[in-house]
């Protein structure tokens, strides 16, 4: 799947950045050219690099107004 439409960056490809080192989303961008365009993909790039790394990561809650 598509994470990065304005550089083609797949899920497949930030993986196999992830197998060969890549560790942060700076190196990601240098390394794919993924977030590096608009950026509205950092937040589920950097998602799936932890994935891919073995690291879980939680969202926040969300709050509801009372």
């Amino acid at each position: 799947m598509y994470v990065c439409v304005c550089n083609a960056v797949t899920d497949t490809m930030i993986r196999q950045a992830a197998a060969e080192g890549v560790r942060s989303l700076g190196e990601l961008k240098r390394h794919t050219g993924c977030a590096s365009a608009c950026g509205s993909c950092a937040d589920f790039a950097e998602e799936v690099l932890a994935e891919a790394r073995g690291i879980k990561r939680f969202a926040l809650p969300v709050l509801q107004a009372a």
